[in-house]
């Protein structure tokens, strides 16, 4: 009889180990901070210096991951509209994110403008091309744009030629990008004599050269606006997000890749 109590004893202990095994395990998934995954739509210019800034981001905030969404401003802008799953938005210029406000699309008080950026004619290293009117050589068959219906770099470079009285005479010459940095890969890749890109993309490419800086004066400010999407699921950590790209650090992170910080 002993020996069957003392197995049932031993019996009842493990089953009221295991289940404060249990209970324990639940009690610390229920104190367990709860991942969140961010998506952001994000101009394709700003590509590599968000990447780093989400890097920095996440040394101090364990529990976020970013899933990122990279192409032209008004096609992203356009996906929202059509009802895409996104946090957060970057454009590279004000009218995508206008249209989203003017639709009650961003979550209201979000909105920032967080940096600016230039306007530069660009060649292949090799090329002898100097100046904007250089553009109207028969050397120069080819110009990059980004396609102005949806990429704000081909909107302001679009302006850039016109206000130089340009527009007209290299109209044939085009050929459109469906982002800057499909732009900037045509001149790198010689598929195109010249284009017009942002100032950051052709200060991180080793195979074009800057010919000229669009004059301020020729085309719209080149203002990068971000807001949190008021049907985003994330609403809290994306404002943190958004807020946190107006710190210092972060702005460290994007003076170095070339942008200037825009003005409050």
């Amino acid at each position: 009889m002993s020996t069957e109590r003392g197995a049932e004893d031993f019996r009842l202990r493990l089953c009221s180990c295991a289940a404060l095994l249990a209970l324990a395990v639940s009690i610390s998934a229920c104190h367990a901070p709860r991942r969140v995954t961010l998506t952001v739509s994000v101009a394709a210019s700003v590509k590599d210096a968000i990447l780093e800034a989400e890097t920095a981001y996440r040394r101090d905030h364990a529990g976020i991951d970013f899933r990122n969404n990279f192409g032209s401003s008004g096609t992203l802008a356009r996906e929202i509209e059509e009802g895409a799953p996104v946090d957060a938005f970057i454009a590279a210029a004000s009218k995508p994110m206008d249209d989203l406000e003017v639709k009650g699309l961003i979550a209201p008080g979000t909105r920032r403008n967080l940096l600016r950026n230039s306007l530069v004619l660009i060649a292949p290293r090799d090329s002898q091309l100097r100046d904007f009117q250089g553009l109207t050589d028969p050397s120069v068959r080819l110009i990059a744009l980004g396609d102005p219906a949806s990429v704000p770099a081909g909107q302001y470079g679009r302006q850039t030629l016109a206000a130089l009285h340009l527009l007209d005479r290299l109209n044939e010459k085009l050929a459109l990008g469906g982002d800057v940095r499909q732009v900037l890969t045509y001149v790198e890749t010689g598929n195109a004599d010249a284009g017009l890109v942002y100032a950051t993309d052709a200060q991180n490419s080793g195979r074009v050269r800057i010919v000229a800086v669009a004059p301020a004066w020729s085309h719209d400010a080149i203002v990068y606006p971000a807001a949190v999407i008021k049907a985003s699921q994330n609403g809290d950590a994306a404002r943190k997000f958004i807020g946190y790209l107006g710190t210092p650090e972060a702005q460290a992170v994007f003076v170095k890749h070339g942008f200037t910080i825009a003005s409050p």
